[in-house]
C-alpha cells in the first residue's frame, strides 16, 4: 500500500504531463468502446434478423446445400409432414424448439402483361402463420416496445395473394398501384409495330385462369396480377396468377430487384404441378442461440438412425453475409486495438523516461538507503499501472455516455449492401467489454512503464547521486 501512496504522489507532483497521459489512454478507451459497442450491437442484430427470415437450423435433401439451388424440385423433401412430425415430437429436441416450419424455393419469370414487362424472379413459399411467429424471435431485447412491424401480407386463407420486393414493383410498372412512395415512372417506349401474332400475356393469362376455381377470383380483382411462370420437377412450364397485395423492401437491393414472397401452397403448385407437393427446406428456430449445436447434432444423429438422407445446416453456413460481416468488424476492431495501444504505450514510454530522467539523484538517495533493484523497478509499474488505471475508467465513463448519446442521435447511415439506411445504434452498458478493454489497457500501459523502470533500476548508485 505504501508503494501505491508514493507512486500516486509521483503522478500527481508532475500532474499536467499525467493528465495529459492519462487524457491520451482515456481517448483510446472512448474509441475501443465505441466501436466494440457498436460492433457488439451490430452483431447481436445480425443474428436476430437472420434467425428472423432463415431461422437457426435448415434441414436439406442431401446434395441440395451444393448442387440443389438450380433444381430445387431435384432435391426436394418427399413426405416432409412425417420429417416434421419427427423432429417436433423427439423428447430431446421439444423443449428448444420454437418453429418448425417447410418452405419452398423457386425460380421463374414474372410478367405483367398489361404494360408488357417481365422479369426473372426468386420466390420463396411458406407458411403464414409460421412465418410471422418467427419475426417475433427477440431475445436480446433489440426491438422497442413502440415497434410496429409492418404486415405480412400473406394469410393462410388465401394462398394466390403475396408480395414482392420494391425494386420488383418498379421493374414491373406496379408502383402506383401499390402506392410505393419515391419510387421513378418507367420511361416511355416508343410504340412498336403490331406483331402478326398474338401477345404472349393473353395466352399466360388465359393458362392461369383455367385452374383457378372461381371462388378464388372473387376479392382480387382490384389488386395488382402477375403471372408466376417456372419450370415443374417434370420439367414442364407452368403458370399460376400471383396477386399482390404489396411491396416490401428486401434490404439488400439485388434480392429486392427479384423478390416475390407467396404462400407454401402456391409455391408448391408452381414448382411441382400436379405431382407430390414437396418442400425444398425444413426452417427450424429455436428459442435461444446457444441451443444450436446441440440441435444440430441431435438430428444428424436422428437422420442417421431413420436412415433419411436428409443434412442440417446452420444460418452462419447459409447466410454467408452473416459470416463475413461479423468477419469484417472484427478485424477493424482488432486493427483498432493494436494502433490505440500502440499510441498508449509510447506515450507511456516518453511519460516515464522523462520521470526517470528527472528524479535520478532521487533513485540515487533511495539505492543508497537502501532500496534494491526490484524495489525501484516496481515503483515506475506502479506508476504505469496507476496512470493506465485513471485513463481507462476515465475513458470508459466518457465513452458509455457517448454511446447513449448516440442512441438518442438517430444519426442515419446505409450500410454495405443494403437499400435503406439505418439508424446507428451502440449496445450500451456492454460490462465484458468495458470490463476488457479496462483489463487491456492497464496491462498495456504497465508493459509501456517496464523500460524506464528496469533503466532506472539498473542505475549505479555513484551516478545517480552525481547526477545533474
Amino acid at each position: 500500500m505504501m508503494l501505491f501512496k508514493i507512486a500516486l504522489r509521483n503522478i500527481l507532483r508532475n500532474g499536467r504531463r499525467s493528465l495529459m497521459t492519462a487524457s491520451a489512454i482515456a481517448v483510446g478507451a472512448v474509441a475501443l468502446t465505441l466501436f466494440g459497442e457498436y460492433n457488439d450491437f451490430v452483431f447481436l442484430g445480425l443474428e436476430t434478423q437472420t434467425v428472423m427470415q432463415t431461422g437457426h437450423l435448415a434441414v436439406y435433401k442431401q446434395g441440395y446445400f451444393d448442387f440443389g439451388s438450380g433444381n430445387p424440385a431435384g432435391y426436394s423433401i418427399s413426405r416432409y409432414e412425417k420429417v416434421m412430425e419427427t423432429i417436433k415430437t423427439d423428447p430431446v429436441l421439444k423443449p428448444m424448439l420454437r418453429v418448425v416450419t417447410p418452405t419452398v424455393n423457386l425460380f421463374g419469370i414474372a410478367g405483367n402483361f398489361s404494360i408488357n414487362a417481365s422479369k426473372t424472379f426468386f420466390g420463396t413459399g411458406f407458411v403464414p402463420a409460421d412465418r410471422e411467429r418467427m419475426r417475433h424471435w427477440d431475445p436480446y431485447h433489440l426491438i422497442t416496445a413502440d415497434y410496429h412491424f409492418p404486415p405480412l401480407g400473406i394469410s393462410d386463407a388465401d394462398i394466390n395473394r403475396g408480395v414482392i420486393g420494391v425494386g420488383m414493383a418498379r421493374v414491373l410498372g406496379l408502383c402506383g398501384p401499390l402506392k410505393v412512395k419515391n419510387c421513378p415512372a418507367q420511361p416511355v417506349e416508343k410504340p412498336k409495330e403490331a406483331a402478326s401474332v398474338p401477345a404472349s400475356s393473353v395466352d399466360f393469362a388465359e393458362l392461369a385462369a383455367r385452374d383457378v376455381p372461381a371462388a378464388e377470383k372473387s376479392g382480387t380483382t382490384d389488386m395488382p396480377r402477375l403471372d408466376l411462370l417456372s419450370a415443374t420437377a417434370s420439367g414442364a412450364p407452368n403458370v399460376v396468377s400471383f396477386y399482390v397485395t404489396g411491396a416490401q423492401n428486401q434490404g439488400v437491393k439485388e434480392l429486392d430487384d427479384m423478390f416475390v414472397g407467396m404462400n407454401l401452397k402456391l409455391a408448391q403448385e408452381l414448382l411441382y404441378g400436379r405431382g407430390e407437393h414437396k418442400a425444398v427446406s425444413l426452417i427450424l428456430q429455436l428459442n435461444r442461440t446457444q441451443d444450436m449445436s446441440a440441435v444440430k447434432a441431435r438430428l444428424a444423429q436422428i437422420f442417421a438412425e431413420q436412415k433419411l438422407d436428409l443434412e442440417v445446416h446452420d444460418f452462419t453456413e447459409t447466410a454467408a453475409g452473416y459470416t463475413q460481416i461479423k468477419s469484417f468488424l472484427t478485424v477493424l476492431f482488432v486493427f483498432l486495438a493494436v494502433i490505440m495501444g500502440v499510441i498508449v504505450i509510447f506515450t507511456v514510454i516518453n511519460t516515464m523516461s522523462m520521470s526517470v530522467m528527472e528524479r535520478t539523484q532521487e533513485i540515487g538517495t533511495a539505492r543508497a538507503m537502501g532500496v534494491r533493484r526490484s524495489g525501484i523497478r516496481v515503483q515506475f509499474l506502479i506508476e504505469g499501472l496507476l496512470l493506465g488505471a485513471f485513463g481507462a475508467t476515465a475513458g470508459l465513463i466518457l465513452g458509455s455516455a457517448l454511446a447513449v448519446w448516440f442512441n438518442h442521435a438517430n444519426i442515419m447511415y446505409t450500410p454495405p449492401g443494403r437499400a435503406q439506411a439505418v439508424a446507428i445504434r451502440l449496445l450500451v452498458n456492454d460490462f465484458p467489454l468495458l470490463v476488457r478493454i479496462w483489463i487491456s489497457l492497464v496491462i498495456i500501459a504497465t508493459i509501456g512503464s517496464l523500460v524506464p523502470a528496469n533503466r532506472a533500476s539498473r542505475m549505479k548508485v555513484v551516478d545517480a547521486l552525481r547526477h545533474v
